[in-house]
């Protein structure tokens, strides 16, 4: 694992003397084993007519400790590439490529990149299985070529003004290229209101882009070229009978995890209790010979504690499991933390992971996660949600406005009227408009009243669910959480807060082959009546302990209600009364004043709002205004 970044110059401009050295120390948390940097051309300039740059790795030491050093180059010094990342089949890949005539000299999996582009061109990325951004300088094209995984595991950023093109793992390193401008990107800030982050292509910053998942961005004198090179296909589905897809499951997600435990360091596990963390768990200690070392996280909140789960299922595993409270003191590393964000960032789960990340990092390099398996194999409320209210839609309409008229009367309001009423309203609305209701929180109206320079009107997800028109109501939403939900806010938050930590995290759920598969089954087996991971559950019967397979989904929250309205009180209106960015003419002073003024008095709970503008807001102080 890595942090990379670099420049080139089509200009024939030369780098800043100490730029690149500049843009690595910025990435030094994410590779602080080793360091390099080349500079290209690597023999004479040759004038201005040939292009002038550099790339840039550091190093988190996993596969071939000592022999991996980056930048790594072909024979001849015509290719080079750096990564950031693991390739899980560069030993199947190198021995193919060997079969070709090509020559290596080190173990690592990143100089399989060098030949496979060498054998393949930009194909090379198909043949690729692994989380990875890579960047890739081909010497007789003059042509930079960046790319991301399938599901958009590892970050890439990058900025290009006609002359130049920058790129980086994260913003801290980015933003020591000279002149890149800051000017604020107001659809972006719309979608992050609405979704708590930025989704790729955009970031905060209207001239900085994201490369997306499963794309390569190609940059030579002709000019930039983005290109999708894989799709998770839901169409057509196999015909298969639900117990042999238990058996494939069981198989594949084995598979994931052995290939997943690969290194040459110490490996662990994250261990929430949840089911997906357990069947990952559980998988471990059926592969390892020696307990497996195992981390959770919990709060001095009851209703928020999942501690006992978690080591329910370490017992059963024979686990030698660690635990940590976190508790509200804690978000004194706010500003650090969004730091490393470089853009506004309010999943507020990014909190505890932080310091589970600290934590898994006192004792292991490399730690496994659960991570995905809700968006594989349909796991949140909004998958049932989404398909029950397509279900009521096909209620005959007298019998639905019948049964809404009493769902809104006085007396039914305490038996739960109230909720239902809300969800008829839902389900006659787009699935793009439900899912926003149901997975974001700003709505289109509380925005106009927050800003008039924000968009209400959020156009990502409506254009994802536009493309997932020929899908079921299961379907459509994992196609639009695998695409948006996924890398923009889940895969974010796990690789800023382990690397923070130079920590390494990988996600077995997200192995490409499980994930087509399951994709390639009907809804119903992932979500049967009303069981949600159907799946996944029966294959993993037997081996997690039952109570971890029948609790509730809680996810990872965070009480930061209460925390608002009591520890972090003064935090909150430190920050927000009165807010910089009001005065900045950004949004209203009098929206924020009004939605704290409710919180704290509990005539309502906007406590996921009021995290929203504090994470904006500390952004704004630590990143922007600085």
């Amino acid at each position: 694992m890595c942090g990379i970044a670099g420049i080139m110059h089509f200009d024939g401009a030369p780098v800043p003397v100490g730029l690149a050295d500049q843009m690595g120390a910025a990435l030094r948390h994410r590779g602080p084993d080793d360091g390099g940097v080349v500079s290209l051309p690597t023999g004479d300039a040759g004038g201005d007519a040939r292009a002038r740059g550099a790339l840039v790795s550091r190093r988190l030491s996993i596969i071939d400790v000592e022999g991996g050093h980056q930048p790594i180059s072909n024979e001849d010094g015509t290719v080079w590439t750096v990564l950031n990342g693991e390739i899980y089949n560069f030993a199947e890949l190198r021995t193919r490529l060997e079969g070709f005539g090509h020559r290596f000299s080190t173990r690592s999996d990143t100089e399989v990149i060098v030949h496979a582009y060498e054998q393949w061109g930009d194909e090379c990325l198909k043949h690729l299985d692994g989380m990875f951004a890579l960047a890739l300088w081909d010497a007789r094209a003059e042509r930079l070529l960046l790319a991301r995984d399938r599901f958009g595991k590892k970050p890439l950023l990058y900025f290009d003004d006609g002359a130049r093109i920058a790129f980086a793992s994260e913003f801290q390193s980015l933003l020591c290229v000279p002149d890149v401008p800051r000017d604020i990107d107001t659809d972006a800030l719309g979608s992050y209101l609405a979704y708590m982050a930025v989704p790729a292509p955009r970031t905060i910053y209207a001239r900085v882009r994201k490369v997306p998942p499963a794309h390569a961005v190609t940059r030579d004198r002709a000019g930039l070229g983005v290109q999708r090179y894989w799709t998770l296909a839901f169409q057509p589905k196999i015909q298969i009978g639900e117990d042999a897809a238990v058996e494939q499951v069981q198989y594949l997600l084995r598979a994931a995890v052995r290939k997943r435990l690969v290194g040459e360091v110490p490996l662990g596990a994250f261990l929430s209790g949840g089911v997906d963390s357990s069947a990952v768990v559980a998988m471990m200690a059926d592969a390892a010979s020696q307990p497996v070392k195992t981390f959770s996280i919990g709060f001095e909140h009851r209703e928020y504690d999942e501690l006992p789960h978690a080591r329910r299922a370490a017992e059963a595993f024979g686990c030698e499991h660690h635990e940590f409270i976190v508790t509200p003191s804690m978000v004194d590393i706010l500003p650090e933390m969004v730091r490393h964000f470089g853009e506004p960032f309010a999943d507020s789960s990014a909190v505890p992971s932080w310091y589970l990340a600290r934590l898994t990092r006192a004792h292991v390099t490399v730690a496994l996660s659960g991570d995905g398996g809700d968006e594989v194999f349909a796991g949140y409320g909004r998958h049932l949600a989404n398909d029950l209210a397509e279900r009521w839609q096909g209620v005959p309409g007298p019998v639905r406005r019948s049964a809404e008229r009493v769902a809104r009367s006085r007396l039914l309001a305490d038996l739960g009227g109230s909720r239902l009423a809300r969800f008829a309203g839902a389900a006659a609305s787009s699935r793009a408009a439900r899912y926003r209701l149901w997975a974001g929180v700003f709505s289109g109206d509380m925005v106009r009243e927050l800003s008039d320079l924000v968009p209400a009107h959020e156009s990502t997800v409506p254009a994802e669910f536009e493309r997932a028109s020929g899908l079921d109501a299961v379907d459509a939403v994992l196609a639009v959480d695998s695409r948006l939900y996924l890398p923009s806010d889940l895969l974010v938050k796990v690789d800023i807060s382990s690397m923070a930590h130079s920590l390494e995290v990988r996600s077995p759920f997200l192995d490409t082959a499980l994930a087509e598969f399951v994709a390639s089954l009907p809804s119903g087996m992932k979500l049967h009546r009303l069981t949600t991971k159907h799946l996944l559950k029966r294959a993993v019967a037997g081996r997690v302990p039952p109570q971890n397979l029948r609790r509730a989904k809680r996810g990872f929250a965070v009480p930061i209600g209460d925390w608002m309205r009591d520890d972090l009180r003064s935090f909150l209106c430190d920050h927000l009364q009165p807010s910089r960015m009001s005065k900045a003419g950004i949004v209203r002073q009098s929206a924020i004043d009004r939605l704290i003024g409710e919180h704290l008095s509990r005539r309502a709970d906007h406590a996921h709002h009021l995290w929203v503008l504090l994470m904006l807001e500390v952004w704004w102080r630590t990143c922007l205004t600085a």
